[in-house]
């Protein structure tokens, strides 16, 4: 079925198309890094793999020689030589990107966030005749500065070595690289005279840094100890170096603007605006100050802070500064827009002649009535055209491309966003990202340069990702029911048809949302109570049933596979969030109704039953444990004192996001622990706050509720409570215990619902 907005850029793009313009700019944009460099590095990338002795029957080369038209990248698979699979690439992100689509095609294998499937046959297959793919992608990028908190913050070196493998294995050749920029701000703000109380007023805590660094937030939830800068500074050394010795460009952090407030009191004469408040905070936390695009302290700023940076970790040329991030610019004039743009631009040729600004375009989709074509076009063309790349941040639900004329010239990248705060929940708009880059590329005068990968948060629905980074070295759109039953085999190491059939379902389902589409989990299970919650589906809830049956049902076959329980335990997830909504109906009628049995049946099976069972099978894998991203942040702190600040960091950003609820539960996630301890409690308070009002013939105040509840919320992130790290329980048999109890039942609502 087209998509709502798909046939007019169909028609649009059949209309006619010019090629995509060459930008000296992004052409010499390449890895530094020598043909031998990213050929070793790709060599010990594929031994941390599969093991040497696999590694040993693979011949890698890197030959940039091989690269297509404007630099693209290039990778070539033979068997010239008996017994050696012959691995060549433009790059070294070519020769990786070759490796995977061999492993996948040749030998059935898998890796993704939530495991790795690699059963390589004793000898490996030959390739018959010579492969050899170009990308149509100049670029293939990976990140939004939201996953460095979501996500990021609390990893070790060991974690961000398997993610630069999984990046290079899918071929991403850009990423952000913004770990460890806190350190250099420091030195800066020291040498401009600042005193180390007012930096630290000024930085946020670690899980709040990435809106601190866009200039949404300030002082919440610091400081920063030093112990901090010095981990975070001998992280990025090795990320930058593992990224660039595999031929990843890296992008960097500049200055967009906003200073602390201490700089006001060495330099009180500067032109300087107080921005004003962001997404429910006050001016304790927010209001952050922007300075004047014509304030000679502009360039003398974020030159200096480029100049420490570049001469910390050197550069690939690519800088990345966000100014208006959810927040109104003082004015809609286009001349101080441009002049904003330029003043941007000009801080970071200060330290970097041939720098190019990586903008995020976010902000133009977010604020429509604010940024209406004029404001849009005197931003973009305060730049040089190819000096900066926009992100069509959320490209596969609401692209910008197509109302500013491909970014009134500017170069682009078509960007899936796909997950907000880094919420579970199954979620994907399958038909739009197959279809999405190609009418892009299409689109008349394009100056589309590549597609990207912006989540929030990552480690959840790995299909998605999947299918994106398959995306990229397509010329054309994939036969999904296809690729699907591929991604079924592949993943789990056996075909399987119960298995395969469950993933065609959910990939036309649930994971093919339609027209425009947010991935942020709005279900009732993961939000404070009312009896306003919203319950819709975008998908037939019984199907995914289905889906559910099929996946239980091929248990005994691939219950061995780590990937193959990981989506067992996401599927059940997926439809105990759905009875919770049927549940949390029955409770809300039965109150309604003034039927006091029907409230305490259905409430008693919520809290007491459905609940904890959900609780119980997140528990059961690794991968779905509280305990593991809390002991994470833990394991940061060099103090008793730091532990218990990262702690509340952590628990914080999934819960209230803010000193009262600010952004409540915008960072929800299903984790074992989190289920019983902060949900459950919460519906536990709800129901019985229902029955004593039913009891006594009050009314149900919802203001009243969120006083009380709030200190359960807050009980929550302070309770002190260790959580495991080791997951506990058989996963197959408490998900066949589930479907027992439930699938009957399911089935027959969703079938109600559907009718």
């Amino acid at each position: 079925m087209a998509l709502p907005g798909l046939v007019v850029l169909l028609a649009a793009a059949t209309a006619g198309a010019s090629r995509t313009p060459r930008w000296e700019s992004i052409a010499s944009l390449r890895p530094e890094a020598s043909e031998a460099r990213q050929a070793g590095a790709v060599q010990e990338l594929l031994e941390r793999l599969v093991g040497p002795r696999a590694a040993s029957g693979f011949s890698v080369s890197v030959n940039r020689s091989l690269a297509g038209p404007g630099g693209l990248d290039t990778y070539r698979l033979s068997s010239r030589t008996p017994g050696v699979v012959d691995v060549a690439g433009s790059s070294g992100v070519a020769a990786a990107s070759g490796i995977y689509r061999y492993l996948k095609d040749f030998c059935g294998c898998h890796v993704s966030w939530s495991g790795r499937q690699l059963r390589l046959p004793e000898r490996l297959p030959p390739v018959p005749s010579e492969i050899l793919v170009t990308s149509p992608n100049r670029f293939r990028f990976y990140q939004n500065v939201c996953t460095q908190s979501y996500s990021y913050v609390w990893w070790s070196w060991e974690r961000w070595e398997q993610e630069i493998d999984w990046m290079a294995l899918h071929g991403i050749n850009m990423a952000l690289a913004f770990t460890g920029q806190e350190a250099i701000w420091q030195r800066v703000y020291l040498s401009l005279g600042l005193n180390q109380s007012e930096i630290n007023d000024y930085f946020t805590g670690p899980a709040f840094l990435a809106w601190n660094r866009m200039g949404n937030l300030h002082t919440w939830a610091g400081p920063l100890p030093l112990s901090w800068h010095l981990k975070q500074l001998y992280l990025q050394y090795r990320i930058l170096e593992r990224m660039r010795s595999l031929g990843i460009l890296t992008v960097l952090p500049a200055f967009s603007g906003h200073i602390p407030r201490g700089i006001l009191r060495v330099f009180p004469r500067l032109n300087a605006t107080r921005l004003g408040s962001w997404s429910h905070f006050d001016c304790a936390c927010s209001c952050t100050y922007l300075l004047s695009p014509e304030d000679p302290m502009f360039q003398v700023i974020g030159t200096l802070f480029l100049k420490e940076l570049i001469k910390e970790f050197g550069t690939d040329h690519v800088y990345s500064a966000d100014t208006f991030n959810e927040m109104r610019p003082l004015s809609s004039e286009p001349s101080y827009l441009s002049k904003v743009s330029a003043a941007v631009f000009q801080s970071m040729t200060g330290a970097d002649p041939g720098a190019v600004w990586l903008m995020q375009g976010w902000l133009f989709q977010h604020q429509p009535d604010f940024w209406q074509p004029a404001q849009v076009r005197a931003l973009l063309r305060g730049v040089p055209l190819g000096r900066m790349v926009v992100l069509d941040l959320f490209a596969e639900s609401k692209p910008v491309y197509p109302w500013t004329d491909s970014f009134y010239g500017q170069p682009f990248i078509w960007c899936m966003l796909h997950n907000f705060g880094g919420n579970h929940g199954l979620f994907g708009t399958a038909e739009s990202v197959n279809q999405g880059p190609f009418v892009a590329t299409r689109f008349p005068n394009s100056t589309m340069v590549g597609v990207g990968l912006t989540p929030e948060g990552i480690e959840q629905n790995d299909v998605m990702y999947e299918l994106m980074t398959d995306l990229g070295w397509c010329k054309e759109p994939l036969d999904l029911q296809q690729w699907a039953a591929d991604y079924a085999t592949q993943r789990y190491g056996a075909r399987n048809l119960k298995a395969t059939a469950a993933w065609q379902l959910l990939l036309q389902s649930v994971y093919n949302c339609s027209g425009v589409c947010v991935n942020h989990n709005h279900s009732p299970l993961v939000h404070r109570p009312s009896l306003r919650m919203n319950t819709e589906l975008w998908y037939n809830q019984s199907t995914l049933y289905e889906a559910w049956q099929l996946l239980q049902s091929s248990a005994g076959e691939l219950g061995a596979s780590s990937t193959f329980r990981y989506d067992l335990v996401d599927v059940v997830r997926q439809a105990m969030q759905q009875l919770v909504s049927d549940y949390y109906w029955e409770i809300k009628q039965a109150f309604q109704g003034h039927v006091l049995s029907r409230l305490l049946t259905a409430g008693g099976v919520l809290v007491y039953d459905l609940l904890p069972e959900l609780d119980s099978l997140l528990a059961s894998d690794e991968r779905f444990l509280l305990g593991r991203w809390l002991e994470a942040a833990r394991s940061m702190a060099t103090s008793d004192k730091e532990a218990e600040l990262y702690d509340l960091n952590a628990r914080n950003q999934l819960t209230l996001w803010g000193p009262l609820g600010n952004i409540l539960d915008y960072a929800n996630k299903q984790l074992g622990g989190l289920v019983l301890d902060y949900y459950g409690v919460r519906w536990t308070l709800f129901v019985s706050t229902l029955v004593e009002c039913l009891d006594a013939g009050t009314p149900f105040h919802q203001n009243q509720f969120n006083q009380a509840v709030f200190q359960v919320e807050r009980g929550f992130i302070y309770n002190g409570k260790r959580y495991p790290v080791r997951p506990t329980g058989n996963t197959l048999a408490i998900a066949q215990k589930i479907f027992i109890k439930y699938y009957p039942a399911a089935m027959k609502r969703g079938h109600i619902s559907a009718a």
